[in-house]
């Protein structure tokens, strides 16, 4: 059964960094686009980030230039590497895998949170 599994979520001040991680089992990982969604109480889900096979990168605009995404495809995992963090990154951070072969064929983490706040 496929799993992704975060983990590296907590309470954090505003302008401390957090690290999540990803890691896939069950899947040829190399051939997944991954993602880093997140959702907020009262909002809806939104895309942090995504990186391609080939490390493309995409970010949403309000953590350009404060997260990185990156992926070790000898790891079977994605990493979200967040600085500066503000109150409103607060949220539940859900890990994506889109294949890059196969349309529509995705999978979804259970999640983890992250609490921004003094």
């Amino acid at each position: 059964q496929v799993q992704l599994v975060e983990s590296g979520g907590g309470l954090v001040q505003p302008g401390g960094s957090l690290r999540l991680s990803c890691e896939a089992s069950k899947i040829l990982f190399s051939n997944y686009r991954m993602g880093w969604y997140r959702q907020a109480p009262e909002k809806q889900r939104e895309l942090v980030a995504t990186i391609t096979s080939r490390h493309s990168t995409i970010y949403q605009d309000s953590v350009k230039g404060r997260f990185t995404i990156s992926r070790d495809n000898t790891q079977n995992t994605v990493f979200l590497q967040m600085n500066n963090l503000k109150p409103e990154d607060t949220a539940v951070y859900v890990c994506r895998a889109e294949s890059e072969v196969i349309l529509g064929h995705e999978y979804w983490g259970q999640g983890t949170q992250v609490t921004v706040s003094s």
